[in-house]
């Protein structure tokens, strides 16, 4: 019992921690910086104004939108409607329950492993399962607000979101035919010094990348909130926080995707030869090490993010045939000759 309640509080704790330290942080800065970054690409000063260098202006955004008044339509479903940003945040939110942001610490007696959910056997199928969750959010959101922009949004993202999990999935056969394992410490461990995923796997990765792109509903992929043609997409019908909670969940989206990619195909937290060049200082366990695994890391999902970003403001957006013909007659058949690829070579070298 003592020791059920031990893992439940050490658990509590870290979701704490990455939550306020991480998730909405993040996306917050994430905010923040597509602003900035958006206005370089557009030779623009971007916000200046609230605090330094306009550092404050997410907090100012995040206050306005709780203060808005939060309208919805009278023809709407509103049980369904006020559940959809809900389910958007939290599987947005929950991707981070077994992503490791670094190997273990241990301070005097006491082990803590840099994750929440330590040592999940089954942590790739479980980011898959839980990404395929979140195509409910943008469809019950389209279809409860009874408007048919709305409607066309929701639809447009159920079609989307399906697809291109497909491609995302085969893509990652590889990855594990190589590791071994589903395990997302495991794929880790299995890539140290240098022997990174993108090298061996390198068509995996751009599958997987432009997957992602499509299942955060980013730009060139942003179809399901396409304004040129559905005014708003799904969230047409939505004010206020419920509004910001897509926005939320969109970019803690981007963030997960980012450390997704980092984890799978950039050898995650591992720092290359560092262990092997000071054994002594950096062993596991060791605390220097853990602080510097996570900010490796971090370093490397904000790499990522920055690439998210200039992509959405560098490239225009896919038509609708142009994307469902990319996904089922490109990706697909791709990801699946990349498998026997793999499988071939795997075999060859056995």
């Amino acid at each position: 019992m003592a020791e059920s309640l031990s893992i439940f509080l050490t658990a509590l704790i870290k979701s704490v921690i990455i939550l306020f330290g991480v998730f909405l942080p993040g996306a917050a800065g994430s905010v923040y910086f597509e602003r900035k970054i958006s206005a370089w690409i557009q030779n623009r000063i971007g916000p200046n104004r609230v605090g330094p260098f306009g550092i404050l202006q997410p907090i100012v955004d995040v206050v306005k939108l709780i203060i808005k008044e939060d309208i919805i339509p009278l023809v709407a479903d509103k049980r369904f409607h006020a559940l959809a940003p809900v389910i958007a945040v939290t599987t947005a939110m929950a991707t981070f329950a077994v992503m490791p942001f670094g190997n273990f610490v241990v301070i005097g007696n006491l082990r803590i492993d840099l994750n929440i959910a330590s040592n999940v056997n089954v942590a790739l199928l479980y980011v898959l399962a839980v990404g395929s969750v979140s195509v409910y959010a943008i469809t019950f959101a389209g279809w409860s607000s009874n408007n048919k922009y709305s409607m066309l949004g929701g639809l447009r993202s159920a079609s989307q979101m399906i697809s291109y999990e497909l491609s995302m999935g085969l893509s990652l056969v590889g990855v594990i035919m190589i590791a071994g394992t589903t395990s997302l410490n495991g794929i880790v461990e299995a890539q140290a010094n240098m022997k990174w995923n993108v090298f061996t796997q390198p068509l995996g990765f751009i599958i997987f990348l432009v997957a992602s792109f499509a299942e955060t509903n980013r730009s060139p992929f942003d179809l399901p909130e396409a304004e040129p043609e559905l005014v708003g997409g799904y969230n047409t019908e939505y004010a206020g926080m419920k509004w910001g909670m897509f926005f939320l969940a969109e970019y803690g989206h981007m963030i997960a995707a980012s450390g997704m990619i980092s984890t799978l195909f950039f050898g995650g937290y591992d720092i290359p030869f560092v262990k092997q060049l000071f054994p002594s200082v950096f062993y596991d366990g060791a605390l220097i090490l853990g602080i510097m695994q996570v900010g490796f890391f971090l370093t490397k999902i904000a790499i990522f993010a920055f690439f998210f970003i200039w992509v959405r403001w560098s490239l225009p957006r896919f038509r609708y045939d142009q994307l469902m013909d990319l996904g089922w007659k490109v990706m697909m058949p791709l990801a699946l000759v990349n498998i026997i690829v793999t499988s071939l070579v795997m075999y060859a070298l056995r």
